[in-house]
């Protein structure tokens, strides 16, 4: 169930108030999740975990307890809230070296109902690995990409090679495996239930001249995974099977109560 009453923002564990709001919205320094919740659960609730936990080590210095954001996650649902799409940002307290976690729950999010269409930009995110926010660029690429007609801008990196989109990873089909691109790049949670249960998958460095020779493109986030129908007006192949494939895989993988 949906509760009309979204959004929520709660700040460890209490509702926020726009005094509290203060901080996320002004301090351009912190880390995030972002999951989609179906019937109380999370595919990869694990990953999410771990990735704040990493996140949290490599710019505050020390771990996050796990338990700690699964209760701050339930206790922002309540009772009510059995779908919806949640993000858990962790950034800086107004108390020496603490920081705050913010648990904002908003309706549930679809993936996309049509073939993702992007442009190539020349961006490669800051401290590409870790989910952090924000970052201007990735924001800035994505809205002129939109204004041109396209879906989402696909970040290049150094030497022309592709890294991911603004918003999601992105893959290549090749043959029977899985090609991801081997540059600076978030390893998102889709991205990695796909290499651990999907098709035979390898990295190596793409360059955007190589795209129409593999036998399909798609992209993967929090939302779901899509396919790619063209770059920079060249189309794509379409593997709609393939596609759907890694769909229902996906769809397949069961949730973890949160």
């Amino acid at each position: 169930m949906t509760d009309a009453a979204l959004p929520r923002f709660e700040i460890d564990g209490r509702v926020a108030t726009a005094e509290d709001l203060f901080g996320p919205v002004l301090r351009a320094y912190g880390h995030f999740t972002a999951m989609q919740v179906r019937a109380g659960r999370v595919r990869g609730l694990a990953l999410h975990l771990a990735r704040l936990d990493t996140a949290h080590r490599d710019l505050f210095g020390t771990g996050l307890d796990g338990e700690l954001i699964r209760h701050r996650i339930r206790h922002a649902l309540g009772d009510d809230i059995r779908d919806a799409s949640v993000r858990v940002h962790v950034y800086p307290a107004d108390r020496g070296d603490a920081t705050a976690v913010l648990v904002a729950v908003r309706p549930p999010k679809q993936p996309p109902n049509s073939a993702r269409r992007l442009m190539t930009v020349p961006y490669q995110r800051s401290v590409a690995e870790v989910k952090h926010i924000g970052d201007f660029g990735q924001a800035y690429y994505q809205r002129l990409a939109r204004r041109g007609g396209h879906d989402d801008a696909l970040l290049m990196a150094p030497g022309g090679t592709v890294s991911e989109t603004a918003t999601a990873n992105i893959g290549f089909f090749d043959g029977t495996a899985v090609v991801w691109p081997k540059a600076p790049l978030l390893a998102g949670i889709t991205m990695q239930l796909l290499v651990a249960h999907g098709p035979d998958s390898a990295k190596r460095p793409i360059q955007v001249a190589e795209l129409p020779s593999f036998d399909g493109v798609f992209i993967t986030n929090s939302r779901g995974i899509a396919a790619v129908s063209q770059v920079n007006g060249v189309a794509l192949p379409l593997a709609e099977d393939r596609v759907k494939g890694l769909v229902e895989l996906y769809e397949s993988l069961p949730g973890d109560e949160i």
